[in-house]
């Protein structure tokens, strides 16, 4: 079913004359208008006002020709409410934070540490057990982690500037189980602007010691929505392959930018690609997601874990979309994408800007559920603001980021219709190319390049020969593959050897659970070696980090086999 609304005829062009033509239709005009419905609700998850909104998105899809489906499920989500703060006899403005704790009902008193960086080994010979620290930066899961770990009651966290940002702290990614409830925050949490950050520092140099936290948050299971649209191929085989398109639903306040111009681009792109339904080699499944901004990533760790082996058998790649068309956001430079799909994003972005995609590393953020199952992914943010050496404030999506004020006066049309374009592009040719636009040599060559420092560090005391010729044989027969076989093989080869090689770059190897919501280093299977090159030969350390990196070896050469039979 083509649908109501399909805005290009089709065409017998060759492909790069059909995207060409689909790209020109892009329409800044209808992704407003979209945005204009979506900028009238609020969106907390699992709120009706959050359903509401949806339905209009689901509306539409069905329009076009998806079939959809709400599917309602049970979720860890927290509400901040009301929050205050009192030291001596001055009152101030604050926020608390979604998935810290409530105060106790007369509120938390406590004494005052000043603790700018947050960091353990700057700790005050006292320490901080049971105080409430005064620390400098937007709250952040990672903080919140190590000060729960050392006791603190409380945290007043300083903002960069005048605007204070809400934020999720959990370090925990979806609803927590019973093995990671333990990590969930277990102090009060609040933050305060700049200004007010001074006049707190000023009190403490003058004597005041102890500071009142008020902080409500409703935190509990509740039942949130997920839409999934699906369209096959035009002509689909059984089990066929398919993209993913995704993005968050879930705000906080009015959420224009973020989400709701991801979500009217997911609209307009799914529109152009549906009208030229008839070139499509795999299928697409769209999800709009609850629980992404307060309940840490909750409905997407859901669905994963809900449809896990149809995502393992079936899915080529994830497209994540996340506050594109912000006004002023000529950046596109830095947005994350793994390294199997970074010529597909390069290309896109080049065409559209002129700008040449630095390969920033896909980080723990927008959604990103599916890299433990091993499936390449790319973008949540696409456009961002340029760097400002003056400014204190670092992320990229502008100053009314997660603020009442990201509202409908902060998207610039053109920008959206540029995001738009670029991602029409990199969702068209992952449906429609003959061979999968993922590039398998790539992360090869990064594990490489990982690997070489390494050795020469290790030298003669451990030997990552073995893990060398593996990656040989591994694009060798990639080369061998691509030279004789036809588009299926190697199209099952790239699907499935991406598993292997996207587990290796992007988590620790378990891939049945979802690594926390945390930094990881480039490469985490190779810690263990890593710690190992820094360790004196001889010493306790080295023979306990041998341990490790033997075990670290082994794993990285089975998912190399893998790999590599993946393609004989």
């Amino acid at each position: 079913m083509m649908g109501e609304h399909a805005a290009v005829k089709l065409m017998s062009e060759p492909d790069g004359a059909v995207l060409g033509d689909l790209k020109n239709a892009v329409s800044g005009v209808r992704m407003m208008e979209t945005l204009d419905h979506l900028a009238r609700f609020t969106k907390l998850a699992g709120t009706p006002s959050e359903r509401e909104s949806l339905e209009g998105l689901r509306s539409q899809l069905a329009n076009i020709g998806f079939e959809t489906s709400v599917l309602e499920h049970d979720a860890y989500i927290s509400l901040p409410g009301k929050a205050s703060l009192q030291i001596a006899s001055a009152a101030y403005a604050c926020i608390t934070h979604s998935m810290g704790i409530s105060s106790p009902a007369d509120g938390l008193t406590a004494d005052l540490v000043d603790l700018p960086s947050g960091r353990a080994d700057d700790l005050p010979d006292s320490g901080v057990a049971g105080k409430v620290v005064v620390i400098d930066g937007i709250a952040s899961p990672d903080v919140t982690r190590r000060m729960t770990a050392l006791g603190v009651a409380g945290i007043i966290h300083v903002s960069p500037h005048e605007h204070i940002h809400e934020m999720c702290i959990s370090p925990v990614w979806g609803s927590p189980s019973m093995q990671t409830m333990k990590d969930l925050p277990a102090c009060v949490v609040i933050s305060v602007s700049a200004t007010t950050g001074l006049s707190i520092r000023e009190q403490m140099s003058k004597g005041a010691q102890r500071a009142l936290i008020h902080a409500e948050v409703d935190t509990g299971w509740r039942k949130t929505p997920l839409l999934v649209a699906e369209m096959a191929a035009d002509e689909p085989a059984e089990e066929a392959p398919f993209v993913l398109f995704s993005g968050h639903h879930d705000t906080w306040y009015y959420g224009v930018m973020d989400n709701g111009s991801a979500n009217a681009c997911m609209i307009e792109v799914a529109r152009l690609a549906v009208s030229q339904r008839a070139h499509w080699r795999r299928s697409l499944r769209i999800c709009i997601w609850s629980g992404h901004s307060q309940g840490r990533y909750s409905g997407s760790a859901w669905y994963v874990d809900q449809n896990w082996a149809d995502f393992d058998r079936r899915c080529v790649a994830h497209v994540n979309i996340d506050s594109p068309g912000g006004i002023g956001a000529g950046n596109l430079k830095n947005t994350g994408v793994m390294r199997s799909l970074r010529p597909l994003a390069a290309r896109a972005i080049a065409q559209e800007t002129g700008q040449v995609l630095a390969g920033k590393p896909k980080v723990r953020s927008a959604d990103e559920s599916l890299q433990g199952i091993g499936i390449p992914s790319m973008f949540g943010s696409l456009s961002g603001q340029f760097p400002d050496p003056e400014s204190k404030m670092r992320n990229a999506l502008g100053w009314w980021w997660h603020t009442p004020d990201d509202l409908i006066d902060k998207i610039d049309e053109a920008n959206l219709v540029r995001d738009a374009r670029i991602v029409l592009e990199c969702v068209w040719r992952l449906l429609s190319e003959e061979v999968l636009p993922i590039d398998i040599f790539a992360p090869l060559e990064g594990l490489r390049s990982a690997l070489l420092p390494l050795q020469e560090k290790l030298d003669a005391n451990f030997d990552l020969g073995m893990l060398f010729a593996r990656i040989d044989a591994a694009s060798d027969r990639l080369r061998a593959l691509q030279e004789n076989s036809a588009p299926p093989s190697i199209n099952s080869a790239i699907m499935r050897a991406s598993r292997e090689l996207v587990l290796l770059e992007h988590s620790r190897g378990d891939r049945f659970v979802h690594e926390p919501a945390l930094a990881l280093p480039a490469w985490p299977v190779l810690e263990p070696l890593r710690i190992l090159s820094e360790a004196a030969p001889g010493t306790d350390s080295f023979h306990f980090a041998m341990v490790d990196a033997v075990r670290a070896r082994n794993r990285i050469a089975w998912h190399l086999e893998r790999a590599a039979a993946c393609m004989a």
